[in-house]
C-alpha cells in the first residue's frame, strides 16, 4: 500500500478513534521491562513494546575529563540500527537516523541531570568516570526514541560502578554501590497525523506522520528536552496539547521502570 493509500486508511481510522491495531490514540502498547540482560555490562535492560524490542548497555570507564567541566564525569550515548531489527535498515556507519536517536536519548538524560556527574569525578581536571550507554533495537516496529530511551534509563539504574585499583578499573569486578542517579526524564513521543494525536506509533503510523514531538519529562512535570521532527508545521496549540499529553503518559511509563527495579 502506497504512503497516500495508507495515509487516508490510518486516518479514516482514527476519526473513529481507533487504530489500524486496536488501540485508542492515547494507547501505548503493552510495555515490559527486564534488568540484568548483558552480563559484561555494568547495567543493562531489555524493553518490549508491542513488536518493538530494544536492548541497552552500559559500560563505565575511567579517562579524562572534558577541559570546560574538568570535575564532571563523561556521559556518552550511542545508537545503531541494524539490519537484523529491521529490513528498512542498512550496515555502515550510523544513518542519521540513529544519530538522532541517541542524540535525543542523550540530551534527555543530560538536560534532565540524571546522573551527578560531578560525583564522577575522580581527581579534578585528571581522571574521571566515563558513562556510555549503547541503545539497540532488536526488533523495530516504531517509537524507537520512547522504547530506547526507557531502556537507558532502566540501564542505568540496574548498572553498578566497578573496582578500581590505581585508577584503574578493575573490568568484571562490580560492586554494590549504584550510580549517582538523581532523576528520570522519561521521553514521550507524540505524532500528528492528520488533525489527530497519537502515542507510541508504530512503523506504518510513523510512515505517514504530518510531525512528532517528543518530550522529555521529570518527575514532577517539568520539561527538559523537546525534539521536534517531520516537514509539517506545528501550531501553538498543537505544541501545548502534545506536551500536556506527553506529561500525562509519562506517569505511566515512569512507574512501569520503578516497578521492573
Amino acid at each position: 500500500m502506497m504512503n497516500q493509500d495508507l495515509k487516508a486508511h490510518i486516518n479514516e481510522a482514527l476519526k473513529k478513534g481507533v487504530r489500524l491495531d486496536g488501540r485508542k490514540k492515547e494507547e501505548y502498547r503493552k510495555i515490559e521491562i527486564t534488568t540484568g540482560v548483558i552480563a559484561t555490562a555494568e547495567g543493562s535492560a531489555l524493553v518490549k513494546c508491542g513488536d518493538t524490542e530494544v536492548i541497552a548497555g552500559v559500560k563505565l570507564g575511567i579517562g579524562e575529563p572534558y577541559p570546560d567541566s574538568p570535575d564532571e564525569g563523561v556521559l556518552i550515548v550511542g545508537s545503531e540500527l541494524l539490519p537484523l531489527s529491521n529490513p528498512e535498515f542498512e550496515t555502515g556507519p550510523p544513518s542519521i537516523d540513529a544519530i538522532e536517536v541517541a542524540r535525543v536519548i542523550d540530551r534527555g538524560i543530560r538536560e534532565g541531570k540524571t546522573i551527578n556527574t560531578k560525583k564522577l569525578c575522580i581527581e579534578k581536571g585528571e581522571c574521571v568516570w566515563t558513562v556510555m550507554i549503547d541503545v539497540l533495537p532488536l526488533n523495530y516496529d516504531g517509537n524507537l526514541i520512547d522504547i530506547g530511551g526507557i531502556a537507558a534509563l532502566a540501564a542505568l539504574k540496574d548498572a553498578k560502578m566497578l573496582e578500581v585499583n590505581d585508577n584503574k578499573v578493575v573490568y568484571g569486578k562490580r560492586t554494590k554501590q549504584s550510580l549517582p542517579i538523581m532523576s528520570m526524564p522519561v521521553p514521550v513521543t507524540i505524532l500528528k497525523i492528520g488533525d489527530n494525536l497519537i502515542v507510541d506509533p508504530t512503523e506504518a503510523e510513523e510512515a505517514v506522520l504530518d510531525a512528532r514531538l517528543t518530550v522529555s519529562i521529570l518527575e514532577d512535570g517539568t520539561l527538559c528536552a523537546l525534539q521536534k521532527g517531520g516537514d509539517a508545521s506545528l501550531s501553538v496549540k498543537d505544541i501545548n496539547e502534545m506536551i500536556n499529553l506527553a506529561v500525562k503518559k509519562s506517569q505511566d511509563i515512569r512507574r512501569k521502570i520503578y516497578e521492573a527495579l
